[in-house]
C-alpha cells in the first residue's frame, strides 16, 4: 500500500496540483490585500468612510453587558449582537470576482499557447507533398 502511495505521490499530476495549491495559496493573499487594502478604500470613500468592510446593520438588541462602541461590527459580533455585516460581504465578493477574473485570464492564456503547441510548425499541405512528389518522379 505504501509503494502505491508513493507511485501515486511521483506522478506529475499530483505534483502539479500540490504546486498549483500553492501558488494558488499565495495568490488568493495578493488578491485579498488588492482588494481590502486598493480598491475598498476607494469604493469606502465614495460611499463615505474609509473602512468599507465594517459597514453592517444591526438586526436587534445588544447583549447586556456590553460596553464597546455601537459602530464597532467586530466587536458587535464578537459580543453576540445580531448583525448583518453587508460591508464585509460586499468585499468578499469583490475579491471573488478579481480572483475569477484573474484565473480566467491565466486559463485564457494557457489555452491559447496549448494550442499553438499542438498546431506545432505549419508545414507542407498533403496536396503540396503529393505534387512535389508527382514533380520529382515526372524528373526521373
Amino acid at each position: 500500500m505504501l509503494n502505491d502511495f508513493r507511485a501515486f505521490i511521483a506522478k506529475g499530476n499530483v505534483l502539479d496540483l500540490a504546486v498549483a495549491v500553492i501558488i494558488g495559496a499565495a495568490f488568493a493573499k495578493i488578491t485579498t490585500s488588492l482588494t481590502e487594502d486598493i480598491i475598498m478604500p476607494v469604493v469606502g470613500a465614495l460611499f463615505g468612510g474609509l473602512d468599507f468592510s465594517s459597514y453592517f446593520t444591526l438586526l436587534g438588541p445588544v447583549p447586556d453587558g456590553y460596553r464597546g462602541s455601537m459602530n464597532d461590527y467586530a466587536a458587535l459580533k464578537a459580543a453576540g449582537a445580531p448583525v448583518l455585516g453587508w460591508g464585509e460581504f460586499v468585499t468578499v465578493i469583490i475579491n471573488f470576482l478579481i480572483l475569477a477574473f484573474i484565473i480566467f485570464l491565466m486559463v485564457r492564456w494557457a489555452t491559447k499557447v496549448m494550442r499553438r503547441r499542438e498546431e506545432g510548425p505549419a508545414g507542407p499541405t498533403e496536396i503540396e507533398l503529393l505534387m512535389e512528389i508527382r514533380d520529382e518522379l515526372k524528373r526521373r
